[in-house]
């Protein structure tokens, strides 16, 4: 019994140094667990930053890229088409086309270049006149050539087609990319500018 109670007190010392380890690889397990799941969290937030409103912080992918690289030059050509309306344009309606025209398209070229300069992607993708409705250099000169009537029947016949490549490159943004305010512009080109090929063709009807 001596042997017994002499072993007992380094039994329990023992016993309770183990309880203590396990209790404290029990706190370090739950401390791991916490960090964890907050990384988890984390994690998720990150992943969810992308379809913020901000094109030049959200994701983005090649589609989105060419959109906007190939939306630039179209849509300076379309502020080139209708600076030349200026003493030319006869026709309420073409004179109503160029002022819309004007309007949109120029805020969008700055808003686009600012995606691009975001995303560290150059301004051109080297497309120029192989673009769906690019005019040619003949196309502008013509157009330059005349005035009044002459001019609005043209111009009409251009912007229509100017505009139709313009949707035609918006809808396959809207199908393929991936920035939620690419997709949003893309949206809106589709929408104003279909309306202005249905008043476009009105106005061929009645010259």
């Amino acid at each position: 019994m001596r042997a017994f109670q002499r072993r007992t007190p380094r039994t329990l010392a023992l016993a309770g140094a183990v309880t203590a380890a396990a209790l404290l690889l029990a706190a370090c397990g739950g401390t791991d667990d916490a960090p964890m799941t907050g990384m988890d969290h984390s994690g998720s937030s990150a992943s969810a930053a992308p379809s913020a409103p901000d094109a030049s912080a959200g994701s983005f992918n090649d589609a989105d890229v060419m959109f906007a690289q190939m939306m630039i030059p179209h849509h300076q050509q379309a502020l080139e088409m209708a600076k030349l309306g200026d003493g030319r344009a006869e026709d309420a309606g073409i004179k109503k086309i160029v002022a819309a025209v004007e309007k949109a398209q120029d805020p969008e070229i700055r808003t686009m270049k600012e995606w691009l300069k975001g995303w560290n992607k150059p301004e051109s993708a080297g497309m120029g006149h192989s673009m769906a409705g690019m005019m040619s250099e003949q196309d502008m000169k013509d157009l330059a050539a005349v005035k009044g009537k002459d001019f609005d029947r043209k111009f009409a016949e251009l912007m229509i087609a100017h505009h139709e490549g313009a949707v035609e490159m918006a809808k396959q943004e809207q199908k393929d990319g991936a920035n939620a305010e690419a997709k949003a512009l893309a949206g809106e080109v589709v929408r104003a500018q279909d309306a202005e090929i249905a008043e476009l063709r009105k106005i061929l009807d009645r010259l």
